[in-house]
């Protein structure tokens, strides 16, 4: 079984999750042209949280023939305040259930540590972390949801970068939470350019970890550097020095990341964040995905249990 492959509307997430001049219906209507298998979620698209509501947008995915398979979520576990991670804990486990209700067993829901606040100490915000990350594993387990936690850049809803963006931070956390059956990694190759690390480097620290994986690809604007990136953070959504493109025309070496997950056996699903430009290249990025899937990952025997 190859892994399979789904879209995610990166060009349209302000007009769905933020200025709402679009829907998650109409976003499900348009993807039908898509030569995806799954369409990915993003907590923000939703305006309720009522079953009825959710339902609908269940049926409406599959009606379009697609599957879910990962729900992104972006919890904030390193507030200050107690009782405000306390609430980001009892929403994301509200989001594990919509997990359930729309990918069925084993679909991923995606976690992050939260917010790189520069007052909370790093010691502070791996302990805050872990421990939200511990109270939400039995809601997982109930549901039988993969929590899955993103080497992520930023949330675009975001002032600031990402706790765990650096390698060590990360590998710290997820050293400290063992399950390996409902909780891994959500590998993103472009994030870990973004962090100064290499995205190989990266792959191999987390390799027998990983559950599901963004196929983004990044390039800077004219003139940019990554170090003038990384000193831009602290600003509100995504740097503009930074563009999303069509998979394999960025700054990742997909052959050599590829190589490596088949070596792993690998066989979540790929999602795709792309279509800055629009939808045509979108459907580039998923024509080239499903090359390199056809080319790295079809003639793999199945992996031994």
């Amino acid at each position: 079984m190859k892994p399979k492959i789904s879209a995610f509307p990166k060009c349209y997430l302000e007009k769905i999750a933020g200025e709402r001049t679009m829907s998650v219906f109409d976003w499900i209507a348009m993807a039908r042209t898509l030569e995806a298998d799954g369409l990915e979620m993003y907590e923000g698209f939703f305006t309720s949280l009522e079953d009825g509501y959710i339902d609908s947008v269940g049926e409406a995915i599959h009606a379009a023939g697609f599957a879910m398979p990962m729900l992104c979520c972006s919890p904030d576990f390193t507030q200050p305040e107690r009782a405000a991670r306390q609430r980001a804990v009892e929403h994301e486990a509200k989001m594990i259930h919509v997990t359930r209700r729309l990918g069925g067993p084993r679909a991923v829901c995606r976690v992050l540590s939260g917010q790189r606040r520069p007052e909370v100490r790093i010691e502070d915000g791996i302990e805050w972390v872990v421990e939200c990350i511990h109270e939400l594993l039995p809601v997982a387990r109930e549901c039988d949801v993969i929590l899955g936690i993103e080497n992520h850049y930023k949330d675009g809803f975001w002032k600031f970068p990402e706790f765990a963006q650096k390698k060590d931070v990360f590998l710290k956390i997820l050293a400290a939470i063992p399950d390996r059956i409902h909780f891994g990694v959500q590998y993103d190759p472009s994030n870990a350019i973004v962090a100064g690390d290499d995205p190989l480097d990266w792959l191999v620290a987390v390799q027998d970890r990983v559950v599901s994986m963004h196929a983004s690809d990044r390039s800077l604007t004219a003139g940019a550097t990554l170090d003038e990136l990384r000193q831009s953070d602290g600003t509100l959504g995504y740097s503009p020095k930074l563009k999303h493109g069509v998979v394999g025309k960025g700054l990742n070496d997909y052959p050599a990341i590829f190589t490596l997950l088949a070596k792993n056996h690998y066989r979540g699903w790929i999602s795709i964040e792309d279509g800055m430009n629009g939808m045509e290249e979108m459907a580039e990025s998923l024509a080239y995905l499903h090359r390199m899937v056809d080319r790295y990952f079809g003639d793999l025997p199945a992996p031994q249990r």
